[in-house]
């Protein structure tokens, strides 16, 4: 069964000079996602595309993106092949009980000035 969709775009220029600020950088991203952009050649998209999913996350899941951001409560992670994977803190995990195991399913992408993030949450 599925509990919530959600979808966010981000425009990869503005977070091109947002993250030229360390602060922001460090305040915003977790260290998988800092570590994975860095390892990019276009590090503005994987921020961007990480910041969409977070945001495509909560909307799925109805919870306030502020609740999340500072508190690095949603971040991605890869796997070895690159595969994106959606991790919660035990906050948000716990704001999240509901009966039945959780799937979480993501699609990232990015195009010229555009990263985009769609996310399911079903129920087993």
């Amino acid at each position: 069964m599925i509990l919530g969709i959600g979808l966010d775009i981000c425009s990869i220029s503005r977070m091109k000079r947002a993250i030229k600020c360390d602060r922001f950088v460090n305040r915003i991203f977790h260290k998988a996602e800092i570590e994975h952009a860095k390892a990019r050649a276009n590090s503005a998209a994987s921020y961007a595309v990480a910041f969409a999913a977070r945001e495509a996350f909560c909307k799925a899941a109805s919870i306030s993106m502020y609740e999340t951001v500072f508190s690095h409560g949603i971040w991605i992670e890869r796997d070895k092949t690159g595969k994106p994977a959606i991790m919660l803190s035990e906050k948000i995990k716990s704001k999240l009980s509901h009966e039945g195991e959780l799937s979480f399913h993501i699609s990232l992408s990015h195009e010229g000035d555009i990263a985009a993030a769609y996310v399911v949450i079903e129920r087993s």
